[in-house]
Formats: structure tokens, C-alpha cells, sequence
């Protein structure tokens, strides 16, 4: 690219785009930290997600890992987005946990009667007056939920980079990495430190890839559903996020061998049976995404620096609550590169031996 011809000299390099690596963008930025940023483009994680924050485990009734500091964190990194980049990320909206049995009503009261988890669960069961959904046992309501506009923040995330001249939409060569004891060189760029936060990409990263990184494609439909009429996100053996103009979400799978982004129909199959069993009006499919997510074998991020190069980090592994988590974990490896704060151990990829 054109900017080779000249050196540049900064802070950080930043290989990746998704939330991990806007979210580290974030803290570089709010610190004046200088950076400019690498991506491909084909990690597709990120711009797939349903963008829901929920700080209970739903299947469980059990709370999300860390669940009040990631929203401390993360709703005024994405308010602080909205001014910057003059556009709507945080849609407020509740959720709804469909109950399939009375047993599952009980476990839900009960869940909601312990100190931890008040004050995100109703202690009221919701009764379904919607006829076009299929919920005789009723709903409880989760509290201090919503959806960041995710595909809407890459896109203005990048248009802002590349206005900046701090974007490079190509492959990082591993190649041609050279590192100094104070510095690192990447072609005509000299820069003190570089973060890897590319997702699933991280498998091909010569410096990271024996990290325990377990791959999970997930696929998500868009319906067009005029009768429905709902202003919640349902939650069942599915999920359903209205995103207006009788639009929703319908999410989502898991799958470990096909690990393309290439949408399929198998995947469709399943998401449209599950639909069928929830709601009884008609829709029509106007969409189909898919993405690999990076997840982790014990459901933790993996952060940290290299254990022979010290001015080589990973910020990765967020698995399928990135909105939440991305601006929390990338404050911890900030102030653990710039203040020398220790990073928690569940995080530090220190737990793993690469």
C-alpha cells in the first residue's frame, strides 16, 4: 500500500477488526495511544453476531462470568462509540426466557431469589397474550439487556480507521516481523508493541497458534415476520432479536467440523424447526450469515503476552458474548501492558502452555 513508502512510527499494531480488536482500539484511543490496524476481512465472528448482552446464562439460570464489571465496562465504551462515530449501537430491549414446564417456572423463582442474580431476573411470570407464539407456561423477564449493532460498529469502525489513514485491509505477513529489544519492524512501520486479536485467525499466527482455540461456526437467519409484533428478545431452543420493520434475528447454531463461512442448509433446517415449534405465524427468510467464533475449551479468553517475545499479546477467545466481554478483557491486557496490572489468571493464557 501506499503508505510503505514512508516509515511510520507508533504505539501499537493491531491485527484484527472484530469487537476483541475495536475494543483495544478503544482503550489506545482514550489513552492517546498511537496505532493503526491490520485486517483481512475474513473472520467473520464478529460482523455475525446477534449483539445481545445478558448478563444470565439462560439455560442454567446461573450468572454470565464477571457479568456486572463487563457491563460497567461495556455499555459506556459503546455510548462514547455512538457520539464518536455518530450512529445507533445500544438498542435497549428485554429478554424473555420462554419456560417450557412448571418445573422450569420453579427453577427460575428460585434462581431468582439469590443475591447475585435479583437484580438481572423478574420475579414475575410474564403470561404470553401474543398468539403468534406458542408459550402456555409463560416467560421470565431478564433485566439490563439489549443488542449492540454489531455489523453497524465494524462497518463506521473501519470507515473511521481508513479516514485516518490507520487502516490496512490486507493479510499480516508473519514474514516479515522483525523484533528489536525495544521495537518491532513490519516493513516501513517501526511500533512498540503489536496485538493479535484476529479470532479464529489466530490459528494461522506462527506466534499464537498452539493456543487451545476450539473453533465453533454459527449461522443465523433473518426473517421477515409482519405479524409478530414483538418489541422483546425471545429466548428458547432459539433466540429471536427484533430489529425492526418486522425483521428479526433467528439464532443460533453450533457447528465444529465446517469451519467455512459459507452459509448452509443444514444449518437453516435446524434454525427453521426450532422456529416453527416457537411462533405460528408466517414469516420468509430474507437472510443467512455465517462466521466462526472463537471459543475456549474452559469458556475463558485468552490474553496475554508471548512468553519469548515481550512485545508480542493476544487478546482472543471471546466466545459467544463478545459485546459484553470485548471491552472488559481489553482493559485488563491494557493496564497489564502500560501499568504492569497483573492479569486475572482465569484470563492469562499463561494458564495454557504454548
Amino acid at each position: 500500500m501506499i503508505f510503505y513508502l514512508r516509515s511510520m512510527h507508533v504505539d501499537y499494531i493491531v491485527v484484527g477488526v472484530g469487537l476483541a480488536g475495536i475494543s483495544f482500539c478503544e482503550q489506545l484511543r482514550n489513552n492517546n495511544k498511537t496505532f493503526i490496524v491490520f485486517d483481512n476481512n475474513s473472520q467473520l465472528s464478529s460482523a455475525v453476531a446477534g449483539g445481545l448482552y445478558n448478563p444470565v446464562v439462560l439455560k442454567r439460570f446461573t450468572p454470565v462470568w464477571k457479568a456486572k464489571e463487563q457491563l460497567e465496562l461495556a455499555l459506556p465504551m459503546y455510548a462514547n462509540l455512538e457520539q464518536f462515530l455518530n450512529i445507533k449501537l445500544d438498542y435497549k430491549l428485554p429478554v424473555y426466557r420462554k419456560f417450557a414446564s412448571t418445573e422450569e417456572q420453579n427453577n427460575w423463582f428460585e434462581a431468582s431469589d439469590k443475591p447475585i442474580l435479583e437484580e438481572y431476573l423478574s420475579d414475575t411470570i410474564i403470561k404470553n397474550e401474543n398468539t403468534n407464539i406458542y408459550a402456555p407456561f409463560g416467560f421470565g423477564e431478564v433485566f439490563k439487556t439489549g443488542r449492540i449493532d454489531v455489523k453497524t460498529l465494524i462497518e463506521s469502525y473501519k470507515k473511521y480507521l481508513k479516514k485516518d489513514n490507520l487502516y490496512f485491509e490486507e493479510d499480516f505477513n508473519f514474514d516479515e516481523l522483525k523484533m528489536e529489544s525495544e521495537k518491532i519492524k513490519f516493513k516501513n512501520i517501526e511500533a512498540k508493541q503489536v496485538v493479535f486479536a484476529e479470532g479464529f485467525g489466530v490459528k494461522q499466527n506462527p506466534f499464537f497458534n498452539k493456543l487451545p482455540l476450539v473453533p465453533a461456526k454459527g449461522e443465523l437467519l433473518i426473517i421477515h415476520a409482519p405479524e409478530l409484533k414483538i418489541n422483546f428478545v425471545l429466548k428458547s431452543a432459539a433466540f429471536l432479536i427484533p430489529l425492526g420493520d418486522d425483521l428479526y434475528i433467528v439464532g443460533a447454531t453450533y457447528e465444529w467440523k465446517d469451519l467455512t463461512n459459507k452459509i448452509s442448509l443444514k444449518a437453516k433446517t435446524v434454525l427453521l424447526e426450532k422456529l416453527r415449534k416457537l411462533i405460528k405465524c408466517s414469516f420468509k427468510v430474507v437472510g443467512q450469515v455465517a462466521g466462526v467464533r472463537p471459543t475456549v475449551k474452559d469458556r475463558r479468553p485468552l490474553v496475554g503476552k508471548h512468553p519469548k517475545f515481550n512485545n508480542l499479546f493476544v487478546l482472543n477467545g471471546l466466545g459467544t458474548r463478545g459485546v459484553m466481554i470485548g471491552p472488559y478483557v481489553a482493559k485488563q491486557l491494557y493496564d497489564f501492558i502500560e501499568k504492569g496490572t497483573p492479569l486475572e489468571s482465569e484470563i492469562d493464557i499463561n494458564r495454557f502452555t504454548i
